[in-house]
């Protein structure tokens, strides 16, 4: 009979790991798939600030960062918040028209927070000489999901040549 009652409690413990590492997989795996969707929005939401840069759409720039945003631009001032981030990009817009591609390097999920890495390449139209130049840069995004959304927390990019 103790071996019976031994047996019994060996496979029921046997039983109880194998429910609990087929609830892992399922675990793993719905994690994954939720990572991947975190990633795609992520992904949309960069591709929708790379065309509000080649369009100039300041306002549209603006809605993709959160309230106390920091847009840290290679040789210009850091700016900071909404006021701030509209009058840089005002300058920026004034002063250049850009014909970019984002390249996606890399995007980390973490929670709340996110980090892309990407690059980009194209060209720059400088208005004040209607001269093109070559442009391609080197970024740096720490993202943040604010509303059920991923927006731009701080932006950081310098040139790679």
């Amino acid at each position: 009979m103790k071996h019976i009652i031994l047996l019994l409690v060996v496979i029921t413990s046997i039983s109880a790991c194998q429910i609990k590492n087929s609830d892992k997989k399922i675990i793993n795996e719905n994690k994954g798939k939720m990572e991947m969707n975190e990633k795609n929005e992520i992904k949309s939401m960069l591709l929708i600030y790379r065309d509000a840069l080649n369009a100039s759409d300041v306002i549209k720039v603006l809605t993709l960062y959160t309230e106390d945003g920091i847009f840290m631009p290679s040789g210009a001032p850091t700016a900071i918040g909404k006021k701030q981030l509209k009058e840089s990009y005002e300058f920026v817009f004034s002063n250049i028209k850009l014909n970019i591609e984002f390249y996606i390097d890399e995007i980390i999920v973490n929670g709340e927070y996110a980090f892309a890495r990407t690059t980009s390449k194209g060209t720059t139209l400088i208005k004040a000489t209607g001269k093109t130049v070559p442009e391609e840069n080197r970024e740096l995004f720490v993202l943040k999901k604010e509303n059920d959304s991923w927006k731009i927390d701080r932006y950081m990019f310098n040139k790679m040549k």
